[in-house]
């Protein structure tokens, strides 16, 4: 579906690490490094364990496009959320959409912005549904998606001057 965009696959890849105590290789473990964003990209993922079967890395740019695909493929969203790296200076955009009419088929889109100027497309013009969620993820984490008809708040106090959902938030 997406890989017909340009988007190269991947695969799921889990890589040993050492033992913390003896410093033998556990086999079993997962490697334990600081995570760094990935490259764009699509990853098949096991569902049993992920809950979802793709795994989609987009540029801000084509979150629109993506949208637009899945849609024609019969997809619903069903959440747009933030994720704060504040570690990276980047908020991660994550979008879930599912396919229902026939066999269960997850989608998971996600794309990065900078911290300093989190602005990314709105996808409600595609999913109306997306409407609501764009809206409390712009309130609680202050990411911006341009051309949205109506980012007004309608969880926090009117006045609100702070995100509470970012990691450097403090009462």
């Amino acid at each position: 579906m997406l890989a017909s965009e340009g988007l190269p696959p991947q695969k799921e890849v889990v890589e040993e690490v050492q033992a913390a105590e003896e410093g033998e290789v556990d086999p079993k473990a997962k490697k334990k490094e600081e995570e760094k964003p990935r490259e764009n990209g699509l990853l098949e993922t096991d569902y049993a364990k992920r809950g979802f079967h793709l795994d989609v890395q987009v540029n801000p740019d084509q979150v629109v496009r993506s949208a637009e695909i899945l849609d024609s493929e019969g997809m619903t969203m069903e959440m747009v959320t933030g994720v704060d790296w504040l570690k990276d200076g980047q908020f991660e955009i994550v979008y879930d959409y599912s396919f229902t009419g026939g066999e269960l088929f997850r989608v998971v889109v996600r794309c990065r912005v900078d911290r300093e100027k989190p602005d990314v497309p709105t996808i409600s013009e595609v999913f109306g549904g997306a409407n609501w969620h764009e809206r409390e993820t712009w309130e609680l984490f202050g990411i911006n998606f341009v051309g949205h008809p109506q980012l007004e708040r309608f969880l926090l106090p009117d006045d609100c001057d702070y995100y509470p959902l970012r990691k450097d938030f403090k009462l």
